[in-house]
């Protein structure tokens, strides 16, 4: 699962006000909800695109943060997609990413970097 801060000053719920009818107008209707972190978040079986296998996406609730986007992509094996549902593989990356940026207001360079930061932050020592 991975988690998506959103911009300086943003907040998802201003981003995103209705989360289910959001997720479902990029990648097709909620199936159930799965618990990560004491949030539920939306599972989505059978996304529209084939290339997607299962999909869950939601926000996520921190105590005196803000809160973060929990989304997980698990994509078909591609030697298991006919070349029809091949030709979508570029269709689910736009859609990913417009959904990514809809929802943090970051582009996919800014969240590499930001995701990087992290990262780095965590590996530093505390007493620097």
């Amino acid at each position: 699962m991975r988690e998506y801060k959103m911009r300086r000053g943003e907040y998802l719920d201003e981003r995103i006000p209705e989360m289910r009818e959001t997720v479902e107008e990029y990648f097709g209707p909620a199936t159930d909800t799965e618990t990560y972190s004491g949030s539920d978040l939306l599972v989505i079986d059978e996304p529209d695109n084939p290339v997607f296998e299962r999909i869950v996406v939601g926000s996520v609730a921190y105590s005196g943060k803000k809160d973060t986007l929990a989304v997980e992509f698990s994509e078909r094996d591609p030697t298991e997609l006919s070349p029809d549902d091949l030709e979508a593989a570029g269709e689910a990356v736009s859609i990913k990413n417009d959904f990514l940026l809809e929802a943090t207001g970051r582009d996919a360079k800014s969240r590499r970097k930001s995701m990087k930061n992290d990262v780095q932050d965590a590996d530093a020592p505390d007493n620097v």
